[in-house]
Order: structure tokens, then sequence, then C-alpha cells
């Protein structure tokens, strides 16, 4: 303090200090790895600045999350792309978009807490029917399901009208078909899925405690029932075989083959 008693800011210049004081500290002047140069410290710090720009780039300029396998595609196979999403998450946590994990996808959407600022600006989308939304819920805890085991739990029939309107969404998709008379198609949800509902993963939605609490179940409940535990896991299971391409033209899912009725006949 000088005497006036206000303390005086101290300021470090080490061009004024003598060479064995810089010696005696230097650890305040290098902030170099073991046997590491400083050129070596700083091209590393710009690659990975770099890399954090790359990431930042292809997210904003992608309107659908971006799956890791395509970051690290584009970025660099040897990239740990984890560490660079939690660095990158850490810069976004408090601004006004945030970057999120949506399965093993990434994107940046809108804090939580701005959404009202977006509210006139958003697609209105169609109300799903009753039905349709009990058939969503049945696939995502029960996946995979066929439609038969939906009107089993459901106790009603279910139309093909109810899962066409769920494919179209994109929220559900057609996984394969199970091994069992007749090879009915199963279903399970999709990234878009977990995305329209904020979900990181499947084993985000709620259980049974959350959904009593929220009285979307009767407190008298059945004695024995359960959530069961979703999975949505994109490998077929034990008893589910792919989908073929007749499969898929069967189903409508790849135009019909070319008959060849407008070629002569031998």
């Amino acid at each position: 303090m000088d005497e006036t008693g206000n303390a005086q800011i101290l300021r470090f210049n080490p061009q004024v200090m003598e060479q064995d004081e810089i010696d005696e500290a230097p650890e305040i002047f290098s902030q170099t790895g073991p046997g590491q140069t400083a050129d070596e410290e700083s091209e590393q710090v710009r690659d990975r600045a770099q890399e954090l720009r790359m990431v930042e780039a292809i997210l904003f300029a992608t309107a659908e999350p971006v799956p890791e396998k395509v970051l690290a595609e584009r970025v660099g196979e040897d990239v740990d792309i984890a560490s660079l999403m939690k660095e990158l998450g850490e810069l976004y946590s408090g601004r006004g978009v945030n970057l999120v994990r949506i399965g093993n996808n990434w994107a940046f959407r809108t804090a939580d807490d701005l959404g009202f600022l977006l509210h006139r600006e958003a697609i209105e989308t169609k109300r799903l029917s009753r039905a349709a939304l009990e058939v969503m819920s049945i696939i995502a805890y029960h996946q995979p399901v066929t439609r038969a085991e939906i009107e089993e739990i459901r106790g009603v029939v279910t139309s093909k009208g109810t899962l066409d309107v769920l494919l179209e969404t994109g929220w559900i998709r057609m996984r394969g078909r199970r091994r069992t008379p007749g090879r009915p198609v199963t279903y399970g949800t999709t990234d878009a899925f977990l995305a329209q509902f904020g979900l990181e993963d499947l084993k985000d939605l709620p259980g049974l405690d959350e959904l009593k609490g929220a009285g979307l179940l009767q407190s008298q409940i059945p004695a024995g029932f359960r959530i069961p535990m979703p999975d949505d896991a994109e490998g077929l299971t034990e008893d589910e075989d792919p989908l073929t391409p007749d499969d898929l033209e069967e189903l409508g899912l790849l135009p019909p083959k070319d008959s060849g009725d407008g070629e002569e006949a031998g």
C-alpha cells in the first residue's frame, strides 16, 4: 500500500527482471509438457481449436442431429470426438443455444429457458389421436413389438392407419420380421422420436413412479404391474430377421420392380 493506504496493483513485467530471477521461476514462463517445446504446444492448441471449429460448423450447417461417426469421418478418425463434444458443450452451456446429445447424435438446440422466444415461429404440428399416442407409448416401452402384440397390450384392434401416421412422423420405424408364423413386422422408435421429446436415450423415459406422480396412472394399479425397461438397440434381437428387398417392396418402402411389360416378346 502507499502512504494514503490505497492498495497498489502490482504489474508483472518480465522485461525488467534479471536473468537469474527468471531462472529461479521457470514455471512462470513455460506451460509446455515434459519434452515438449513451446512451438509444439502452440501447434497442438491451434489444431484443437480448429477441430472445435470444424465440429461447430458441421452442427450449425446441418438441420438434423449428426451421428458421432459422421463427425469422426469429417474431422478425422484419430480425433477424440467424445472429448471434443464435452469441451464444445461446456463452451455453449450458458448460451442461447446448447449442445445436446440425442442417442449417438449431436445437435444444437435452443436453451430450455428461452424456448418461449421461438413459440410463434415454431411450426405447429398436427396433434396425434389418443390411439396414436397409446400405440407410440407401447412401441417406445415394448420395442421390438409387432402389431398383434400392440393390440394384445391395448386390448383393441389397431388400425394400419394409426401405424402409418406414426411412420410418416418419422418417430417409429420397421425393424425387421419376427421369427413366428406369418413373420409379422416388428416396430421400434427412431432418433427423431428422442429429439421430439428431448430425450438423450430411451432409458430417460419416465418410470412407474414418475407416471403415477404425473397422474398418468391410476393410484390403484393391478398387483404385479410394471413398466418394461425400453431398449432401442439398433441390432436385431435373436427372434428378428432383417427386412429383405422383397419385404421392403411388399411394405411399400421400395418402388415396385420393373415388370418388363414394355419389352417386346422374343
